[in-house]
């Protein structure tokens, strides 16, 4: 498995000659251009997952991409989106997708908690090779190979994050939603998880448009 980081939430995953862009967002950068997606999934309607400036030339680059997101943003983007909730799975390539999840984790009691779709891609060899979960702590308690680890955010306290990541135990996690914090932050968060991480883990940071075999 080859995952590329374009910031934030945005990563693309290349397996079994599939290649699946998930959550381009307006934190993101070096998405644009790209060419012969099999498919775009985006996990929730927020910008920093979903840029509406950006995403129509991507989806007028990727004419074949097929488009699928949660459901409120499949009603919401431009392009015919397929909404994909939890206990839904469906093909892509080589792949199989399966919709998890379901709800974005809570920012504060005040505000409405929206529809957030988590993803796990698997293929012939393990169902669950890369997790994916937006902006939730969606745990599948499943083997998950590659876990995207949220790691900063408004709704996000580090120990969270720790005790997710603990709770999935991945082989690899890879931090993600780190946009919103300083390069010079970044270190902070990266020493505690990398410390604290399960026994077995590999924390390992993806640098912008790096590709690394997984």
């Amino acid at each position: 498995m080859r995952l590329t980081h374009f910031g934030h939430s945005c990563i693309l995953l290349e397996h079994n000659g599939t290649t699946i862009l998930f959550d381009p967002g307006n934190f993101s950068h070096g998405f644009e251009g790209i060419t012969g997606l099999d498919a775009i999934l985006v996990t929730h309607q927020h910008p920093d997952h979903a840029d509406p400036a950006r995403l129509p030339a991507l989806l007028e680059a990727n004419p074949g991409a097929e488009l699928f997101s949660d459901p409120q943003s499949a009603s919401m983007l431009d392009g015919e989106w397929s909404a994909v909730r939890p206990g839904d799975t469906f093909a892509v390539g080589t792949l199989t997708v399966r919709g998890t999840g379901g709800r974005h984790a809570v920012i504060h009691p005040e505000l409405p908690v929206i529809d957030n779709t988590a993803y796990l891609v698997g293929d012939d060899e393990n169902p669950a090779r890369l997790l994916h979960p937006g902006d939730s702590l969606y745990i599948p308690h499943e083997q998950v190979d590659v876990l995207a680890l949220p790691s900063a955010a408004p709704w996000l306290k580090i120990w969270e994050s720790v005790d997710y990541l603990r709770a999935v135990n991945p082989r690899v996690a890879v931090p993600i939603h780190q946009g919103i914090i300083t390069d010079q932050a970044s270190g902070i968060f990266y020493g505690r998880y990398s410390e604290m991480a399960p026994e077995g883990t590999e924390f390992r940071v993806l640098k912008h448009e790096d590709d690394q075999e997984l």
